[in-house]
């Protein structure tokens, strides 16, 4: 399946200023199949080195991390010479090997001409570990699940993922418009991790696909055993377990407290940026005065944490098969979860670092604030066809923005400074904006 991200991979290759790539992602995102795919289609020669199936790797980097040092051992590892030329080293799981890790600083200064990607499940969390990180020596790039539009390219609508993707919404029109939304409700259910759609398009056994998700979140609570310490664990798996139910209340701020019994942020503070770093969750932070830059106007101890995958988010509820024949049961039950969770999941795989939510004195919540050029749009999510814009025009009336944005099940609409987008449309946000502001 075609990933988006293999473009991202192409301008890398092609940098004059190239460092070694560190590629970071959740456990089963498409990590080691994108570079596989990267080094079949661009390079002549390919050496794969996995720190997890292969530990005796780690003494490689043990000693020494000079560049050609570490080259000789490599080749005599995999019994063929290494050269720079045309050649991509692949290190995967290298969280398994900090010296690993540290030597991508000596790649970068002594053997630039080494073209070198590193992946990892829980590379985030080895970030900044002291001793480990080779800070400003390596280039970065996150992997994702798969958004609505590479599902729609895996199912054969390329040129509707292309309206989409190009802003191109008014030639959507109404028999398109059904097609993208019976696909979004599947998509909503189906999630976007590549092994869960590859089985789905392949064999169309929903038994199947539930049974993957399931395998998935089991690897996921494996990982918070096997990389952090017992009490720590505890608490990772204590708030993991409660998302579903802190999404699926209609005020989804999150509570330490609806995680374990006089949960604090002062002990549980560490588990929010171990899940954040390991890919698992997408935090929204409050802000009260819509000014630039969000972050530094944002509350930090008031937020939000959206699951990465909302296939995942409807295993953990336990959703049975039967909603693939009643799809609107994802938009009207859980007070929206799916299609909030759907919108924080697609913003953040088109490149949003950081999420961010408006309240008013209990008055008015917007679901999502905007930032585009250097001006801040209001995005409210609903998931039914209501036309109630109550939020939107109260944050309207205070800060006047030159656009107000509804995400909803409705084909697109514009009039005035009011924008109607579609939910399955969300990835082509930005697009949109520029095409309507010039």
């Amino acid at each position: 399946m075609k990933r988006q991200a293999h473009g991202d991979l192409i301008k890398w290759k092609r940098n004059k200023n190239r460092k070694p790539l560190l590629l970071q992602g959740a456990r089963q995102v498409g990590k080691t199949y994108l570079v596989n795919e990267f080094a079949k289609n661009e390079y002549s020669d390919f050496f794969y080195f996995n720190f997890e199936l292969t530990p005796d790797l780690i003494p490689v980097f043990l000693g020494s991390l000079d560049p050609k040092n570490i080259i000789s051992k490599l080749s005599i590892f995999s019994g063929r010479k290494i050269n720079p030329d045309n050649t991509l080293i692949f290190f995967d799981e290298i969280q398994r090997c900090p010296e690993a890790i540290t030597s991508l600083k000596y790649f970068c200064e002594q053997a630039p001409e080494f073209h070198i990607i590193a992946a990892g499940s829980l590379v985030g969390v080895s970030v900044g570990k002291e001793n480990s990180f080779p800070v400003g020596k390596v280039n970065f790039m996150n992997m994702y699940p798969m958004s609505y539009l590479e599902f729609l390219n895996a199912t054969g609508d390329d040129l509707l993922s292309e309206l989409i993707m190009n802003g191109e919404l008014k030639n959507i029109i109404e028999p398109f418009h059904n097609r993208l939304s019976e696909k979004f409700k599947l998509y909503l259910y189906l999630g976007g991790m590549p092994e869960v759609l590859q089985s789905y398009i392949t064999v169309q056994d929903i038994a199947e696909v539930r049974k993957i998700q399931l395998d998935i979140m089991k690897a996921y609570k494996n990982d918070f055993s096997k990389y952090s310490d017992p009490g720590q664990a505890v608490k990772t798996s204590e708030v993991w377990d409660s998302l579903p139910y802190q999404l699926s209340r209609e005020n989804k701020k999150f509570k330490f407290g609806d995680a374990a019994k006089n949960a604090r942020s002062t002990t549980y503070g560490l588990t929010i940026t171990w899940l954040k770093n390991a890919g698992l969750v997408y935090p929204a932070f409050n802000v009260s005065v819509p000014k630039i830059p969000l972050s530094g106007y944002s509350d930090k101890s008031k937020f939000k944490l959206y699951m990465s995958d909302t296939g995942l988010l409807g295993a953990m509820l336990g959703l049975s098969s039967d909603i693939i024949l009643n799809p609107d049961r994802l938009f009207s039950d859980y007070n929206g979860a799916f299609i909030e969770n759907f919108t924080a999941s697609e913003l953040v795989k088109s490149g949003r670092e950081e999420l961010f939510y408006w309240t008013s004195e209990g008055k008015a919540e917007v679901d999502f604030l905007i930032k585009s050029d250097d001006k801040i749009y209001p995005v409210e999510v609903k998931s039914g066809t209501s036309r109630n814009l109550k939020s939107l025009r109260v944050y309207d009336n205070l800060y006047d923005p030159d656009k107000i944005i509804r995400l909803s099940p409705r084909i697109y609409s514009s009039e005035n400074e009011f924008i109607n987008i579609p939910l399955y449309a969300v990835s082509a946000l930005e697009t949109i904006l520029k095409k309507g502001i010039n």
